[in-house]
């Protein structure tokens, strides 16, 4: 049986936040199926007592802290989560629980399959026998977005959507889950995260190529100004509940960071120098050059 793992996860620093990035099958051992974060969660409470039969999962503090206890049926071990860069891989047959929640934690996991109740053990005695009948094969899971022969694309501020998630809730806090190719328009390659933003940064100031992106204001509030060369659009984001549409092809800023703000974004590529465009000169010449296709 496999045993967990701390994965420590790339930080880059940066005078207008940190941020910090993972790629499905890169930094985590598969492919990412669906997300969800946890959150108004109040004090001396425990989520997710549950063991999974073949999922596998990671699980991340994006702000606060709280334990995540393990069962492997023999032995049980305990791992705080109290750095956003510090991710616990926990594969498929642990018993596990989280709990000890401090004040505004907020709970980023990441899971290898789609949501099935048939995958859920919940209950631990059930998961006792199935740990001593069944030998259950890890789940794999691959990413539907086809990222070959593509065209460059130039959509509008016309194209970008705010898409509503649903959301799960319990006197022992929220949970937003979304699935890739479902809930969203593409699978997701990658996920990244900026936090210890301070008052009056900017953030983006860029656009793509090919790459999609979903915003989401995991916690707090920020404003995303979007722009296509011609026209403009200023979006805000304040629920976690809500992830802007970014197709490629647009200008995107993100501004007016509330205090205490987590910026979590899902995106259709993995990371590729060559898909940004990081001036506004060359995003007109761009654009222009894309007009004239059109």
């Amino acid at each position: 049986m496999k045993r967990e793992e701390i994965i420590e996860l790339p930080k880059v620093t940066d005078r207008r936040g940190n941020l910090s990035f993972i790629e499905a099958e890169k930094h985590i051992p598969f492919p990412i199926a669906r997300a969800y974060w946890i959150y108004d969660i109040p004090g001396g409470q425990k989520r997710g007592s549950h063991a999974f039969k073949s999922q596998h999962e990671v699980i991340i503090a994006l702000s606060g802290s709280f334990d995540v206890l393990l069962d492997d049926g023999k032995e049980k071990r305990v791992h705080t989560l109290n750095r956003s860069y510090m991710a616990l891989y926990v594969p498929n047959m642990l018993w596990r629980s989280l709990g000890n929640f401090s004040t505004n934690a907020l709970c980023l996991v990441l899971t290898s399959g789609s949501y099935s109740e048939d995958d859920y053990i919940r209950n631990y005695k059930d998961f006792k026998k199935v740990l001593g009948t069944e030998n259950c094969e890890s789940s794999k899971i691959f990413s539907l977005y086809d990222t070959t022969n593509r065209q460059p694309q130039y959509n509008t501020v016309f194209d970008c959507s705010l898409i509503e998630f649903p959301v799960i809730k319990n006197r022992a806090g929220c949970i937003t889950p979304v699935h890739g190719e479902e809930t969203i328009p593409f699978g997701i390659n990658r996920v990244f995260y900026i936090y210890d933003i301070p008052s009056g940064a900017k953030r983006g100031v860029h656009a793509h190529k090919h790459c999609h992106e979903i915003l989401i204001a995991a916690s707090g509030s920020f404003e995303v100004e979007l722009n296509d060369g011609v026209n403009k659009k200023t979006v805000l984001l304040n629920r976690p509940t809500y992830g802007l549409h970014i197709p490629p092809g647009v200008w995107a800023t993100e501004k007016e960071y509330s205090s205490g703000v987590v910026c979590l974004a899902l995106a259709s590529d993995v990371y590729d120098t060559d898909d940004y465009i990081n001036t506004y000169t060359d995003f007109k010449k761009y654009r222009q050059n894309g007009d004239k296709n059109i």
